[in-house]
Order: C-alpha cells, then structure tokens, then sequence
C-alpha cells in the first residue's frame, strides 16, 4: 500500500493506471476511519481492480465556530485499518498542497444545498462540492462511494456530477449503525456515556415517524411534532432541525404523497449529529 501526499504524483500514478485499464475506486473521507467507511471500501474494494481512499479533514467545509480544529484523527489507525481492507493508496495531503495561497475558485451547487443542513452551515456545501471535485480530478476515478448518513451530501455530489459532466459513477451505501442504533459516525467519539444515550433518541424518533407513515398518517407537521417530542424527551438535545421533504429535491412535504425523506440535525455536547430514512408510502 502507497500513502502518497503529493498531488502531482497523485495524479501521475491515476493517470498510469488509467492507461493500464485499471478500474479505480476511490473513497473520499476524512480519516477516523470506522465501520461505515470501511464497508464503502469493501464494497469499492470489491467492484473495482485499484482502491484509492482519501484521507483529508477539508477546511472549506466547516463554517466559523465548528470543529474542524478538534476533529478526531489517528492516521496511525487508519493506515492499519486500510490494509486489512487491502486499499492499494491512501491519498493524504496536507492543506497547503490541496488549497494555495491565492486559492479563488469554487463548485457552488444552488437550490438543493440551501435546506437541510446548507440552512445552518452556509457555505458548507460549497466546501464539499469543491473538495470532491477536486478529488475527483487528482485521483480520476472510475466509481466514487459514499455513505448515505450523508444523505444531502451524497445529493449534492451526483448533481455536481451530472450538471458538469464528469466522467465517474457516484455510488450511495446504506448508513451502518452500532449495535444500539446509533448511527455510525466519526463525531460519536466526542459522545460521554450520557450523552450518547441521548443520541439514541435520534433513531427513536425515526423509527417512530416510519411505524406512523406505515400506519396511515401523512401530515409531515404531526409526525414531526411527535418526532421533536421523542428527541426533546431527552436532556442535553439540541434540535438543528428535523424535515420531512422529497428525497430527489429536498423540497419540503406538507402532506406525504410518495417516498419520503426524514432527516434530522441534532446538537448534543460537542456533537453535531445527522441521521435520515427514506421511508416508502
């Protein structure tokens, strides 16, 4: 397995195995590596003849006063986790070698990213729409795989792809979770004991809002309701938002008609936690 930290080498080797006919994979991510990331590099792993994982915690997408100076890493540990999965590079550059000085240029993807989480963290999916694009062109792969935890990330990306015409399949895997609910993410680690069982409330409230729409009730606003209720039942949670909303457009349903998406934002402790369902009518 290669770490390599330079762009242009990065792009050189992509290049080379591209020519070679290779099929490359790459798994963008922030390091911390956990479950969830590995099963995206199975799965990569699997479909693909050359695996490339990033590992990068990118600037651009944390807005003022978030996390991105507190963010867990353990490069030690994600090396290791890597070749246990058998990854053939770790794409790890610094920010300097990813952004310049006199960086200017950014992918801004309108409409879809102004709800949801792009309604409390402007310019968040600016930052990520530029990063993955630029990633994409680094390492020029073939098919990309991300988590479906990430649900409005992973619609933000396809549409960056397909309005720009860039030559890779966007691939979306379902959402791991702990063995308690928990969905799996890299932030859980700031979680106390006790916090952390006030996260559950998340997947309750979710599950809750599935078992309502199965039983005949459409009207996003009662089952968001009792969806805050079940959240805000628990101390230390912190309600960003909870919305039910078309799963292709983010628009927001008043009255469930198809499949739906229901997402929720979270703050507890340090955390800042997202969890989502489509949920079919």
């Amino acid at each position: 397995m290669k770490i390599i930290e330079s762009v242009e080498k990065m792009q050189f080797i992509s290049n080379k195995l591209r020519k070679q006919g290779h099929i490359i994979g790459l798994v963008p991510t922030m390091g911390f590596l956990h479950e969830g990331h590995l099963s995206l590099m199975h799965k990569a792993k699997k479909d693909t003849e050359r695996l490339i994982i990033s590992i990068f915690v990118n600037p651009t997408q944390f807005i003022a006063g978030e996390d991105y100076g507190q963010y867990p890493r353990d490069i030690e540990s994600d090396i290791k986790k890597s070749k246990e999965v058998g990854v053939d590079i770790i794409f790890h550059p610094d920010v300097d070698e990813m952004y310049s000085e006199k960086f200017y240029t950014y992918v801004n993807v309108e409409k879809i990213t102004e709800r949801l989480c792009g309604r409390s963290r402007p310019g968040h999916f600016r930052g990520v729409a530029t990063v993955v694009a630029k990633l994409f062109n680094i390492c020029k792969p073939h098919k990309a795989y991300f988590g479906e935890k990430d649900f409005q990330q992973l619609l933000v990306i396809k549409k960056m792809v397909k309005d720009l015409n860039m030559d890779v399949d966007v691939i979306g895997l379902p959402i791991l979770r702990e063995s308690d609910g928990l969905a799996m993410s890299s932030r859980n680690s700031y979680l106390s004991k006790e916090e952390r069982l006030s996260a559950l409330s998340l997947n309750r409230a979710l599950k809750r809002a599935e078992d309502m729409i199965k039983k005949g009730e459409f009207n996003a606003k009662i089952i968001m309701d009792e969806m805050e209720r079940i959240i805000k039942s628990e101390k230390r949670t912190v309600i960003d938002y909870i919305d039910i909303c078309n799963p292709e457009t983010l628009e927001p349903f008043n009255v469930i008609e198809d499949k739906a998406l229901i997402a929720v934002a979270v703050k507890i402790g340090k955390a800042r936690l997202i969890d989502n369902r489509v949920v079919y009518v």
